[in-house]
C-alpha cells in the first residue's frame, strides 16, 4: 500500500511550520487591514470553501468585532450588492490559484476597487498573481484530491488574519496554541491511525454517511462529507449542522445508515449531544469525534485537530474498498 495522500499527510506538520516562517509578516498586513474594514468576504470552492466556514463560525462564537460573509466563487460575482469603492476585504483561497469560480469573484472584486487577498499553494497561479495581495502556503507540491497539508495551511493563515485582528478575550492564547500545531499535528499523525484504521474496517461497506458538526466543526463536517468521503473515499455523504438533526434527518435516521459527529464541547454543542443521544437509544451507527479525547486546546481550534483523525479514516476507508483516496474519476482540478 503506497498511496501518494500518506506522504502528504505526513507532510503537514512541516507544511505549516514552512508556512508561518515565511508569510506570516504578510498574514499580520492583511490583519492589519482588517481591523480597518467594514466587512470581510471569504471566498472559496470545495475545501477551500470549507475552511472559510470555519473560521466564519469561530469568530461568530468568539464574540468579535469582525463582520464576515462566506460565499462560493460564483456567488459573489453575481452578487448585486457590491458596491464599488467599498470598505470592504475579500479573501480568496483556492489550493491552485486557478479555480474559475473563484478566480472570476476575485478579478470583479478587483474591478470594483476592493481590497482582494489570495492564499494559494501556488506561486505563479493567477490568483496569485492578481490579487493586490498574496500569501503562499508553503506545501510544495500536493497531489491527493482531498486536500490535507493544503488545507491545514490554508485554515491555519485564515485564523492567523482573521484571530489577530479581533478582540476576542483568549486570542493571545489562541494563536500561541496555533503556532504550536506542527507539533501537536505531528503527535496525532501517530496516535491516531490505529483506531481508525479500525474504525474504517467497520463502516468500509457502508456507502452513505451523515456528517454533523456545529461551530467551527459545521466546516469540517462540510469537508469530510463533500471532499473526503465522496471524493477521497467514494462514498456518498451529506454534511449537516447539528441543530438541523432534528429538522429531516431525524426521520430518516435508520440502523443501517451511519452518522459522523463532530463534538468539542462548544455551547452549541449543548444540540449535538442531543442528536448524538437520540442515536444511542436508537442503536443506529454512529462515529463521535471529540476534540476533549485528543488535547487540551481552545475549542475554537477544533478543525485542526479532529480532522488528523478524519484522515486517517478516509485514508484507510478507501483502502479497504480498493481505492485510491488520492485518484480522481471526474474532477478536472488543477495539478501543480
Amino acid at each position: 500500500m503506497n498511496y501518494k495522500m500518506y506522504d502528504e499527510m505526513m507532510e503537514q506538520p512541516e507544511s505549516l511550520s514552512k508556512t508561518f516562517e515565511s508569510e506570516l509578516s504578510k498574514m499580520e498586513e492583511v490583519s492589519k487591514l482588517v481591523s480597518d474594514v467594514d466587512k470581510v468576504y471569504l471566498i472559496g470552492c470545495g475545501s477551500s470553501i470549507s475552511t472559510c466556514y470555519s473560521v466564519r463560525d469561530a469568530i461568530r462564537m468568539s464574540s468579535t468585532n469582525i463582520n464576515i460573509e462566506v460565499f462560493t466563487g460564483y456567488e459573489l460575482y453575481y452578487n448585486k450588492k457590491l458596491v464599488k469603492n467599498e470598505n470592504s476585504l475579500a479573501i480568496f483561497t483556492s489550493q491552485s490559484g486557478e479555480t474559475a469560480d473563484t478566480l472570476s469573484s476575485l478579478r470583479r472584486c478587483n474591478d470594483f476597487g476592493i481590497h482582494t487577498v489570495s492564499i494559494s499553494n501556488e506561486p505563479e497561479s493567477s490568483m496569485t498573481k492578481e490579487a493586490i495581495t498574496s500569501i503562499i502556503t508553503r506545501c510544495e507540491t500536493e497531489t491527493a484530491i482531498l486536500g490535507t497539508k493544503t488545507y491545514i495551511t490554508q485554515l491555519a493563515c485564515l485564523y492567523q488574519i482573521l484571530f489577530a485582528a479581533s478582540d476576542y478575550e483568549y486570542k493571545t492564547e489562541l494563536l500561541a496554541q496555533l503556532h504550536d500545531m506542527p507539533k501537536i499535528i505531528g503527535k496525532l499523525l501517530e496516535s491516531t491511525e490505529e483506531e481508525n484504521k479500525s474504525l474504517a474496517q467497520r463502516f468500509k461497506d457502508d456507502d452513505i454517511f451523515y456528517c454533523l458538526g456545529s461551530g467551527p466543526n459545521f466546516g469540517l463536517a462540510y469537508k469530510l462529507a463533500m471532499t473526503m468521503l465522496m471524493e477521497g473515499a467514494i462514498k456518498h455523504a451529506c454534511p449537516l449542522y447539528s441543530a438541523e438533526f432534528r429538522h429531516g434527518l431525524i426521520e430518516r435516521a435508520e440502523k443501517d445508515v451511519p452518522a459522523i459527529f463532530l463534538r468539542s464541547g462548544l455551547e452549541s454543542d449543548e444540540i449535538t449531544d442531543k442528536a448524538i443521544e437520540f442515536s444511542k437509544n436508537l442503536e443506529l451507527k454512529y462515529i463521535v469525534y471529540d476534540f476533549d479525547d485528543y488535547v487540551g486546546l481552545d475549542k475554537l481550534l477544533s478543525p485542526f485537530i479532529l480532522v488528523i483523525p478524519l484522515e486517517w479514516f478516509i485514508y484507510y476507508l478507501a483502502h479497504f474498498n480498493g481505492e485510491d483516496p488520492g485518484a480522481t474519476r471526474h474532477i478536472g482540478k488543477v495539478r501543480y
